[in-house]
């Protein structure tokens, strides 16, 4: 198999998808920055109502410009996710700033919890697990809590390899999900082949984790732009990959688009009711406009666009 499918007279054609693709993208959700919602005009000419749309908070983005953007998308009738990163939250005071920034000016009332890009701590939290201990979340009354997953592990978490601090993470954030109120998800990082992302969910399964799983797909991009959000985001096996594509300067110049992993995705789902992926949830890396109009062409009646 093919781990991504740059010829497009090869494999499934976007626009042509079985109906499982349709039944898989249902409820889909989507990732921007307060720097690329402001290129959209009305986010309800592209994504379906009520599709969930989260908040990246990168380092060094104020956090009135965070609040600004969900804001402006709880108008235009979207629920808002933002992002967490513990490790630039310099203390207890400023979380609950934010918690009450976020409710109090876009309604917001749920949140994606996460360690944060960043090797140095701004201040008392370093993880995701520091932030639900505090209860802040919980004493706001969120409803939703959705934490990271990594099918691919994760260097900043296990430094010299493999999956056991990242195992022992989930482990906590499964006990942890036992206590709250809120609904919990696992989203993760993306990755680029459906057959190992299929082995790591039926292993948290197998582990006793059952945390609804919304899989990273990365949309519709340049090969050379998937290059470098890889080298950001850590994507290790996915990386190797992509490099030894761009060695062949004939598929450097094509894009590459998710339609190969979200029919064999699709597929499994359908033949395995209870596969724990229960959404997509995508990064555009190629630009929303980009994401959006794949997902139109591709997902029937799951992506008709609210306006």
């Amino acid at each position: 198999m093919a781990l991504l499918n740059f010829k497009r007279d090869v494999g499934p054609v976007a626009g042509s998808l079985s109906p499982d693709v349709e039944a898989f993208l249902q409820g889909y959700s989507i990732e921007v920055m307060p720097r690329t919602a402001q290129k959209v005009d009305d986010f309800r000419a592209l994504l379906p109502a009520g599709t969930r749309v989260y908040i990246a908070h990168i380092e060094g983005t104020p956090i009135e410009d965070m609040v600004a953007t969900a804001k402006r998308l709880a108008a235009e009738g979207f629920p808002v996710m933002p992002h967490f990163p513990a490790r630039i939250i310099k203390d207890q005071a400023t979380l609950e700033d934010w918690i009450a920034r976020y409710q109090g000016e876009a309604g917001v009332d749920q949140a994606l919890l996460l360690a944060g890009g960043v090797d140095k701590p701004h201040g008392d939290f370093h993880s995701s697990m520091q932030m639900m201990e505090s209860g802040a979340f919980d004493r706001a009354g969120f409803k939703r809590l959705h934490v990271a997953g990594h099918p691919e592990g994760n260097q900043d978490i296990d430094p010299s390899g493999g999956m056991k601090n990242v195992d022992e993470a989930l482990q906590w954030k499964q006990k942890f999900s036992e206590r709250t109120d809120a609904q919990m998800a696992l989203a993760t990082q993306f990755a680029f082949e459906a057959g190992p992302i299929i082995t790591w969910a039926d292993s948290l399964k197998a582990a006793g984790i059952d945390l609804p799983i919304h899989i990273g797909i990365a949309g519709p991009a340049k090969l050379q732009t998937m290059i470098k959000f890889a080298i950001a985001c850590g994507v290790g096996p996915s990386l190797r990959v992509l490099q030894r594509r761009a060695k062949d300067v004939t598929k450097l110049l094509l894009p590459f688009e998710p339609t190969e992993v979200i029919s064999e995705l699709a597929a499994h789902k359908a033949a395995n009711p209870d596969f724990n992926i229960a959404q997509v949830h995508f990064f555009p890396l190629g630009g929303i406009k980009t994401n959006a109009t794949w997902a139109i062409e591709n997902g029937g009646n799951a992506a008709i666009p609210a306006g």
